[in-house]
């Protein structure tokens, strides 16, 4: 009786009760995405001035080893906000969030760099990356719960690509955006002096616009419904990690896992790979990193639709066997261009963000349709979150394996093959979920 109920209660939301939560929640973890990515836009630019080496790659990969500071806190961040919102709400808990990762990126702008304040400046910068981690836990697990606990069941594979996504290539555009604008107002040595801290700044303004945007969105009816029919989870995290719900979680990071590395090896990775092995201006990258995220911005949508019609499963397997060959093929195509050779960079970098972006287009509504309500935020944030982290940390370690630096392209590909095969097995040992967020049965009942 209880599902039944859900489920009518999520059928009688008001259009503009779908539109707020599904538009706060793209929104949401479109400005976090922003955050996130500022960081791989400058990093070339920071590397030199918060983590100076004589070997370029060593300076790179300090970089990216700050950026998988953030990555690794990030199911810490699930841990606290998921229990929140488990408990009092996804609506508070997004709020909470989403302020606090603006805040901790503005504050990056204004760290000393070594030349200025010695060791000061990269152990203030690496303190900021850990509490931006934090909170942008949090905000996945609100976000990537309150849109799909109160669309209909038909939008749920749309919502999910238009979130996890969408919402990236959102971010990712506006990030592009800002490259762009701060690279042409500083541009060269300026950019070092001034443009990177800027960039920072504008952290601010997503939280900003997140508050107003936040006011309109109702709770989920998923979680109103379970928290006046029944007793909440006293506690989530244990519940997750009891001997029902800790298999399931460790099998789907299987899919997570190759779905973050797809996505911080392609569209995360590209402004470095344009900047490294291209060799194009600053400007030329910003307007082809505008372009790629088009391509973010379409893939998922399309690609979580997909899986509404043809299922979670099959999507998996589709874009993980396309993806096998496709991507090493672009990037290996990508690897001998300049800037004289406009169109074809922009064509590859287009293909390698679409495909790199669909992969993971179902990841979150699976996730939502392997945990109950009780304990969804908990369970689809840190298996989220915990996934992207280790997908996230590969850039380092592509970096690493690749001084000199000639030899990146091989390491991005190499890496990227070994995550797509990781993910097909798990999208081989997966259930297929489609349709059963409100039947809430035991993960070992779910047919396969």
């Amino acid at each position: 009786m209880a599902n039944t109920n859900s489920l009518n209660q999520v059928s009688q939301a008001s259009k503009r009760q779908v539109f707020t939560a599904g538009f706060a929640s793209i929104i949401a973890w479109s400005f976090d995405l922003f955050d996130l990515f500022i960081l791989l836009f400058v990093a070339s630019t920071v590397g030199p001035l918060l983590f100076p080496s004589e070997v370029g790659a060593l300076s790179l990969a300090a970089v990216y080893a700050s950026f998988a500071v953030s990555l690794i806190m990030r199911p810490l961040g699930s841990v606290i906000f998921g229990h929140y919102a488990d408990k009092k709400g996804r609506k508070r808990a997004m709020v909470i969030a989403i302020f606090g990762v603006g805040i901790a990126t503005a504050l990056m702008g204004a760290v000393p760099t070594v030349d200025q304040a010695g060791l000061v400046g990269p152990i203030a910068f690496v303190i900021l990356r850990i509490i931006q981690g934090i909170f942008v836990g949090g905000v996945v697990a609100s976000t990537h719960t309150i849109g799909t606990e109160t669309i209909s069941q038909k939008w749920r594979g749309f919502l999910s690509g238009a979130i996890g996504g969408g919402g990236a290539g959102v971010g990712a555009l506006i990030a592009s955006f800002f490259f762009f604008l701060t690279s042409s107002i500083f541009p060269g040595k300026e950019f070092s002096v001034w443009g990177w801290r800027v960039m920072f700044f504008t952290g601010i303004i997503g939280s900003i616009l997140s508050l107003f945007v936040f006011k309109s969105v109702e709770e989920s009816p998923l979680w109103s419904m379970q928290a006046r029919t029944r007793e909440v989870e006293r506690s989530p995290l244990r519940t997750l990690f009891s001997r029902r719900y800790a298999p399931l979680f460790f099998i789907n990071l299987l899919i997570v896992i190759g779905g973050g590395a797809h996505y911080y090896l392609t569209s995360g990775f590209l402004p470095t790979f344009l900047d490294v092995v291209n060799h194009i201006s600053s400007s030329m990258r910003g307007r082809v990193l505008v372009v790629a995220s088009l391509a973010a911005l379409v893939s998922p949508p399309l690609f979580g639709h997909l899986s509404e019609i043809f299922g979670r499963k099959k999507i998996f397997i589709a874009t993980g066997v396309i993806n096998l060959f496709v991507i090493p093929y672009l990037y290996f195509q990508l690897e001998g261009l300049t800037s004289s050779s406009v169109g074809a960079i922009y064509l590859y970098t287009f293909i390698l963000s679409f495909f790199g972006n669909a992969a993971y287009a179902p990841v979150l509504v699976f996730l939502n349709e392997r945990f109950p309500t009780s304990i969804r935020s908990s369970g689809t944030g840190i298996s989220w979150n915990t996934g992207f982290a280790i997908g996230g940390i590969l850039p380092t370690f592509v970096t690493l394996a690749s001084v000199p630096l000639k030899s990146l392209t091989t390491s991005v590909v190499v890496f990227l093959v070994a995550a797509i095969l990781l993910y097909l097995v798990g999208a081989l040992v997966n259930p297929e979920t489609r349709g059963k967020m409100e039947e809430e049965l035991d993960p070992y009942q779910q047919a396969r």
